[in-house]
């Protein structure tokens, strides 16, 4: 009787052929051979690696078979252009316009802080005049999540990004805006932001879809990453607006490296695609340092965001604060997997953890993770999660004002909000994602 065999299965691929990553690299023809030779060792583990499986506990509770990969590389866009899609108006002090991977169109900074050396420009062009920064800071942390496969599909394929550096010293008063819109292909949206020691910036993300007529409503994939470096003393505020089409496949990989007595506050709105995969990384690696991550997401339909964190402190005297509020409607899922991890130098380490869920519908569902990992003796660590509906107490008491039942809902669920939005410190882009959590709450 001969001994049984086991079959190793086959690499998924779909549409990310080898003849696929082939093309796509031809048309990076011009970059430096490191770069060529970066994507190329990323497509090797990309193919390597399996998808997701249901025993797996980064992924549990989400929903696999949804997690297709059959998605046709990004051609010219044929027939009517498409509509430009509406972003939220900010006043940026410089700007960059991605379509289909590849830059439209921007406004420069001025040019008082290029001559103080601050950069804002694509990642093609870093990668020419900003090498070593770009060799240090893209995709450099280990993804620790659950999503490899993704994040080396997505350093496999990734055309174009932004590239943004403050240096030593410099204190930017207006934000710098980055959007990314998908055209009908895959999209690979990047942001690197490295804000060098005493620096001062707020960098905000919009993730939007300008589809082409007939486009609506077809499958789209977008795999987006960012990475955040944070130095000594620097102060950062990164703002994120997902609202891709409610047919996208979205995945959304965050890594962010807190240095000594810097801070960093990050806030994510989610609103679109049909299911969006969020995993933020939040490393504090020296005394002082200090991550605020906040998320809010309004789901609906059969909408599913699957959010996962970690909180990762690696030396004394850090603090971290994570709040994610969900508002769900309809039959729409959320999950919400959040670790604190305190390794066993990290005395005096304070961190905090909240995921709170406000369920306006019988058939919708919100799933709760939080966990600890505790490895010092000396912390302050708390976790908890909330799933509730409206207070018929509170909403009887601004109908009895006059109010219809409606319009105390909505009020209701901005007062939910309200909490996260009030963290930032600028009026105008408090005000412009109150307007834009207005606009989707009314839909």
């Amino acid at each position: 009787m001969s001994a049984a065999t086991t079959t190793t299965p086959p690499p998924v691929l779909g549409g990310f052929t080898a003849a696929a990553f082939e093309a796509a690299l031809a048309s990076s023809a011009g970059a430096p051979a490191w770069w060529l030779e970066r994507k190329r060792a990323a497509y090797e583990r990309f193919a390597s690696l399996p998808m997701p499986r249901r025993n797996e506990e980064p992924w549990r509770f989400s929903h696999l078979a949804g997690l297709s990969l059959d998605f046709a590389p990004a051609t010219a866009p044929a027939g009517p252009a498409p509509t430009p899609a509406e972003l939220p108006k900010f006043s940026p002090v410089a700007s960059l316009e991605f379509s289909g991977n590849r830059l439209v169109r921007s406004q420069p900074l001025p040019p008082d802080l290029v001559r103080q050396g601050v950069v804002v420009t694509t990642l093609g062009e870093a990668a020419r005049l900003h090498p070593q920064l770009l060799k240090a800071h893209f995709m450099a942390q280990p993804q620790k999540l659950g999503s490899e496969k993704f994040a080396a599909l997505h350093t496999a394929f990734v055309e174009d990004g932004a590239f943004i550096y403050v240096p030593r010293g410099v204190a930017l008063d207006q934000p710098i805006v980055v959007s990314h819109a998908s055209t009908g292909g895959p999209v690979f949206p990047h942001t690197l932001v490295v804000a060098e020691e005493n620096s001062r910036a707020t960098v905000i993300d919009l993730f939007t879809s300008a589809l082409p007529a007939g486009a609506e409503a077809s499958p789209q994939f977008a795999c987006g990453a960012n990475d955040l470096y944070v130095g000594h003393g620097s102060d950062l505020t990164y703002v994120a607006v997902q609202d891709w089409s409610p047919t996208t496949l979205s995945f959304q990989l965050n890594s962010t490296v807190v240095r000594r007595d810097a801070r960093v506050q990050s806030l994510n709105l989610h609103f679109g695609a049909r299911q969006a995969r969020h995993e933020s990384l939040s490393q504090l690696q020296a005394p002082g340092a200090f991550s605020e991550m906040l998320a809010l997401t309004v789901a609906r339909a059969t909408q599913e965001f699957d959010q996962r964190t970690l909180q990762l402190h690696q030396a004394p005297n850090t603090k971290s604060d994570l709040l994610y509020k969900n508002v769900l409607q309809d039959s729409a899922r959320t999950i919400f997997s959040g670790l604190i991890i305190v390794d066993p130098d990290a005395q005096k380490t304070d961190a905090y953890q909240s995921n709170r869920n406000l369920v306006l519908s019988d058939s919708a569902e919100a799933n709760s993770l939080p966990g600890l990992e505790i490895q010092a003796n000396d912390v302050r660590c708390t976790h908890g999660a909330t799933t509730s509906r409206i207070d018929p107490e509170q909403e009887f008491y601004l109908r009895s004002r006059g109010l219809r039942r409606e319009e105390a809902q909505e009020l209701l669920i901005f007062g939910f909000f309200e909490e996260a939005l009030n963290r930032l410190k600028s009026e105008e882009i408090h005000a412009t994602l109150r307007q834009l959590l207005e606009s989707h709450l009314q839909k």
